[in-house]
């Protein structure tokens, strides 16, 4: 099964949790209500999702005077993938890191962060903005924002089956036990399957990106010298970002405690860089 027709069965399996967790909590009219409020966080998600991740992350939009060589590389790498030039956001965080937003190629945008442009030679910067541009020709930036859009919409969910929990608001009947069980499993297991299916879709987009990326910029060699250096310095350098944006940035920006890095949206380093090194071509998805 090809990596988007993956994406799709994930994406489905996110909408049925979602509707399950609803009728779990409310029957067959909870599992209504909740089909309907994914369509419109699908729709809501389609359009305007590249404007909700640009204002979380503080981005603001970098004019061509003011990085006129960053802009000729990103039109030339364009280019090259056979995408509109996308619009160039940037990020004042000492945490060298990028992603690409957007629900298309004709409406698409890339924000660097100021530690980026500071830490990388010409071939790794041109590995970073190959990567991005990889998701936009991908266009699983839009999956994954979606995805990421559904999940929270089940642990939402499961955080209000647990506040009636606590304030007692199933009965002690058959149906009302019945009810009782269905919180239960809406507040332990949904929200843990909607965000394991959320991370499979973020590594399995990680390693196409980082395959069409290498094409795109030519080699891969700039692409993983970078995200060895990317890695490191994310260690380093803590950025203030919110969590639900994490998932977006080509190496994940935050980075606490063990636990949390075990269950990153993001595949290994080491494994991403074997891949790409292990062809000339920029490794296999």
């Amino acid at each position: 099964m090809g990596f988007q027709w993956r994406v799709v069965l994930l994406m489905a399996l996110l909408t049925g949790l979602l509707v399950a967790v609803g009728g779990l909590l409310g029957g067959s009219q909870g599992a209504t209500t909740f089909f309907i409020i994914a369509l419109a966080m699908n729709f809501f998600s389609y359009w305007y999702s590249d404007r909700l991740a640009l204002m979380m992350t503080g981005a603001r939009e970098l004019r061509r005077q003011d990085a006129p060589q960053l802009h000729a590389m990103v039109e030339e790498l364009s280019r090259r993938a056979g995408l509109p030039t996308p619009r160039l956001y940037i990020i004042e965080s000492p945490q060298p890191n990028a992603f690409a937003t957007g629900r298309g190629p004709s409406h698409s945008a890339v924000a660097v962060t100021r530690g980026l442009l500071g830490l990388m030679n010409r071939e790794e910067l041109e590995g970073v903005i190959a990567h991005e541009l990889a998701h936009i020709k991908n266009r699983d930036v839009l999956l994954s924002t979606i995805a990421a859009s559904i999940a929270g919409a089940i642990s939402m969910l499961a955080n209000v089956a647990q506040w009636r929990m606590i304030f007692g608001g199933y009965s002690d009947d058959e149906e009302g036990a019945g009810n009782f069980l269905g919180a239960l499993i809406a507040i332990i297991v949904a929200p843990l399957a909607a965000f394991l299916i959320q991370m499979a879709i973020s590594r399995s987009r990680e390693f196409l990106a980082d395959a069409t990326g290498a094409r795109i910029a030519g080699t891969p060699r700039g692409l993983a010298s970078a995200l060895r250096k990317l890695d490191q310095a994310a260690r380093a350098y803590p950025m203030d970002v919110n969590p639900g944006t994490a998932h977006l940035f080509i190496v994940n920006p935050l980075r606490g405690e063990a636990l949390l890095r075990l269950f990153s949206t993001h595949p290994p380093i080491e494994e991403r860089i074997r891949r790409l090194l292990g062809n000339g071509k920029g490794g296999t998805a």
